[in-house]
């Protein structure tokens, strides 16, 4: 398969402290890929890397058949590559209506106007009901559970329309009918042609849901393929899987 992103050599240091070190690792397109390691093997520093939130000291990026000179958050958004976060970012005094609305593709200093058109609305509106939040659309962001402002972060990266969605930890402290609703949309959003990559603790989720699957070790991938292949490598079961 193509690859849509392809991460060759990155390494981060922050002080004496390497926490990403040549790591290298491709997205094909069309998958949902997990990115899985133990606490502190880089995961997430990769993605800052990535999308441009952290500058790496070495290596390259490439999305979409083009190398990512100096990525940065804003233009790969453009381009089709967009992430959440472990934290749900969202903006908590604006209504979830109006947080889906600044997060669609518009002219630069739109962003700072609150009043949404019709179009958006529309669109806003529609976004929220396939996610199940469409009753509390003109409610404030803040109103909401953890939950409930992980899934309107998921929908608000996707006003953009992206090719690759990078999701971090998406559920991370929620339950487990939240975890459900979590992996519908992910299934149904990747048959409609979005491409994920997924960093995720639960592994059950990750077995069933993603392939291929990479795994980080000291900021270094250290194995790569289907969920039972990892599953069954002696060097993941040692370091990530504790058997």
């Amino acid at each position: 398969m193509t690859a849509l992103l392809e991460v060759d050599g990155l390494t981060k240091r922050f002080g004496g402290v390497t926490a990403v070190e040549d790591c290298s690792f491709s997205v094909p397109a069309g998958t949902i890929t997990a990115l899985i390691g133990p606490n502190g093997s880089g995961k997430t520093t990769a993605f800052n890397l990535i999308t441009g939130y952290l500058r790496a000291d070495a290596g390259a990026v490439a999305f979409d058949g083009r190398r990512v000179a100096r990525p940065d958050p804003t233009g790969l958004y453009r381009r089709g590559l967009t992430r959440t976060f472990q934290q749900a970012r969202v903006f908590h005094e604006l209504t979830l209506v109006e947080n889906l609305a600044v997060a669609m593709r518009r002219p630069r200093g739109a962003l700072f106007r609150r009043d949404v058109t019709p179009g958006d609305r529309a669109r806003s509106e529609d976004a929220l009901g396939q996610f199940g939040l469409a009753a509390l659309a003109q409610n404030r962001a803040s109103e909401l559970s953890f939950g409930q402002q992980k899934l309107l972060e998921f929908a608000t990266v996707l006003m953009g329309r992206p090719k690759l969605v990078l999701l971090d930890e998406p559920t991370a402290g929620v339950n487990p009918v939240m975890i459900e609703t979590m992996e519908h949309h992910i299934r149904e959003l990747n048959r409609g042609g979005i491409t994920f990559l997924v960093v995720e603790h639960e592994m059950s989720l990750v077995m069933r849901l993603c392939d291929p699957v990479i795994v980080l070790d000291h900021g270094t991938k250290l194995a790569q393929g289907t969920p039972s292949e990892v599953q069954a490598d002696p060097l993941v079961l040692d370091a990530y899987l504790g058997a």
